[in-house]
């Protein structure tokens, strides 16, 4: 591998001292916490994973281990073999949010042991001495100064070691995937998150994912490919799991409908409230198509036909709901469209044959609706491939997955189209897009419909995954958690929004330990996000500039250069 090249150097600025004890506080961190995880750090073996063996790090402590090694290579980075890739790296920054999530890491462990058990004497000495290690590197971290570092925009690195990075992250999330849904105990899967956590927030605060976005942006084929054959190994790393592949299934179709919404709400900026119920309009038509004892209609059309029908039956209501209501805006579209999911489940109440005619069964639904059969593959059968066995929900992750590359793909090039832009001069200045001349209620209605479409697909699929739809499915709650997806994850960005589908999708079913504090822990969590993060995890650079003042008076001042030298250079031609 070639050295790291650029073109400016390093802006000059005061080297602020480190304090003498610093360095060697931060390697004895590493070095407690590495020993401490070798150690005992619970007398009951039967609680996360077995921690109670020395010399036989458990899960959880190879976890620990992992986030002492980072710390490790951050200290080397400030002082020692590693200081040039440290004249790049932000090292204290860095050791900082390790120190910080690391101690928090193991002040959980120890509440964990002592819930599980009968208190803190059941802490083996292992415990406490990963504790004080990981003290160590955060107060290490503090004593540390600040400089000021290149730019990791400006790193150029061989294409072919881009590449081999890309690769490596896409299987390091996969490795962490299968890990974090293997674990069946929810303290420790808590405890996974904010080892995910520690990594990720060491990784931000270094600038390494900066060099890493751009790298991606260099490589955008590599990275989609590399995400989609993660995503296809994915079932080949639970073993048969039906429980762990039913969640991934969720995630998928929650994760399209929220794309179609996207569309709505991330791009043309409409708020609406009652999308769910595009979801089960196509549930609901693939399930009174299908060959259940209970479908209400006797024409049976192959899959792909409903599909289609399903589809546009959606787009149709996305149409009906939209004509008459898009000529209002902002609060009061809102209310329209909570009363349109409202009335889309009402009706489905109502179409039993007593206050209607006989579609839905009303309140008791269609259930029995059979698996898929598609050319001669059914879905409902368990599959052996390279000795792993497939289960039924196996199956309908595949498919879901070539679903949800449809609905990325249409979705990005829309984004990237004429539309898409139109979408977004509506969604930051209505009068003024109408006043260019933008078509604002025919974009409107497209945005409506070509949205609805796409949760159309995602509801006919999850009608048979699911063999059964009843109005209870398609309440407003379920509506609430897809916008939140959107706000969560980024709007109008395809990576957000699968993070945030998969986040608030994932998370209800490991956590149900907490019971009924899991929706508590939810708002707590948007309400954090609104106060550090309100553009979302994953948002696109006009999101940031909107929500960061710092940012925003950046811009204005380099526009105004800008139009300075624009200006000097009229007058120097004029000369």
């Amino acid at each position: 591998m070639s050295d790291v090249t650029t073109t400016p150097e390093a802006p000059e600025t005061e080297v602020q001292t480190a304090k003498p004890l610093a360095w060697p506080l931060g390697l004895a961190g590493v070095v407690l916490v590495i020993a401490g995880s070798f150690l005992s750090w619970s007398y009951d073996g039967t609680i996360l994973g077995d921690l109670s063996i020395n010399l036989y790090p458990g899960s959880l402590q190879i976890l620990t281990i992992i986030v002492a090694l980072l710390a490790l290579v951050l200290l080397l980075a400030e002082k020692g073999p590693l200081t040039k890739l440290g004249g790049w790296l932000d090292a204290t920054l860095g050791l900082r949010a390790l120190g910080i999530w690391l101690t928090l890491y193991m002040v959980l462990v120890l509440v964990a042991i002592a819930t599980e058990s009968d208190g803190l004497i059941n802490v083996n000495p292992g415990g406490y001495i990963s504790l004080v290690g990981a003290a160590l590197i955060l107060v290490s971290s503090r004593m540390l100064p600040l400089r000021q570092l290149r730019d990791m925009s400006e790193a150029r690195l061989p294409g072919w070691f881009e590449i081999l990075s890309i690769a490596v992250l896409m299987a390091a999330a996969l490795f962490v995937a299968a890990f974090a849904l293997g674990l069946q105990d929810a303290w420790s899967f808590v405890l996974c998150l904010v080892f995910i956590a520690a990594v990720v927030a060491g990784l931000f605060r270094t600038g390494s994912m900066t060099w890493v976005g751009h790298a991606a942006q260099r490589n955008k084929k590599v990275l989609t490919l590399s995400a989609f054959v993660v995503a296809f190994l994915f079932p080949f790393t639970q073993g048969g799991s039906d429980a762990n592949m039913s969640i991934a299934t969720q995630v998928l179709v929650f994760s399209a409908t929220a794309m179609g919404l996207n569309i709505v709400v991330g791009l043309a900026g409409l708020l609406d409230l009652g999308y769910i119920a595009f979801l089960g309009s196509g549930a609901y038509v693939a399930a009174t198509l299908s060959n259940s004892a209970f479908a209400t209609i006797g024409w049976k059309p192959p899959f792909l036909v409903v599909v289609l029908v399903g589809a546009c039956v959606a787009a149709l209501a996305g149409l009906i709901i939209g004509s008459p209501t898009l000529r209002v805006s902002g609060d009061y579209l809102a209310i329209v469209t909570l009363g349109f999911g409202e009335i889309f489940r009402f009706s489905m109440f109502n179409l039993d044959g007593n206050n209607g005619p006989n579609l839905t069964n009303g309140p008791n639904g269609i259930p029995g609706i059979p698996d898929l059969e598609l050319f001669g593959f059914n879905f409902g059968d368990e599959h052996n491939v390279a000795g792993i066995d497939l289960g039924r929900f196996s199956n309908y992750y595949f498919l879901l997955l070539i679903l949800i590359g449809g609905v990325i793909l249409v979705f990005s090039r829309l984004n990237n189209s004429r539309i898409g832009r139109g979408w977004v001069a509506i969604r930051e200045d209505e009068k003024a897009a109408e006043a260019m001349g933008v078509n604002v209620f025919g974009l409107k209605l497209l945005a409506f419909a070509v949205g609805a479409f796409l949760a159309g697909l995602a509801g006919t699929v999850k009608a048979h995954q699911d063999g059964a739809v009843s109005p209870d499915q398609y309440i407003f709650l379920e509506s609430a958690f897809l916008l939140a997806a959107i706000v969560l994850g980024g709007m109008g960005t395809i990576a957000g929004v699968l993070l945030g589908a998969t986040i608030l999708k994932l998370l209800p079913e490991k956590l149900r330990f907490f019971s009924e504090y899991r929706l508590l822990l939810f708002g707590l969590l948007l309400v954090l996000m609104m106060r550090f993060r309100p553009e979302g995890l994953v948002a696109n650079r006009r999101r940031l500039l909107e929500f960061h003042e710092e940012d925003e008076a950046l811009a204005e001042a380099v526009e105004a250069e800008h139009l300075e030298a624009e200006e000097q250079l009229v007058v120097e031609e004029a000369k």
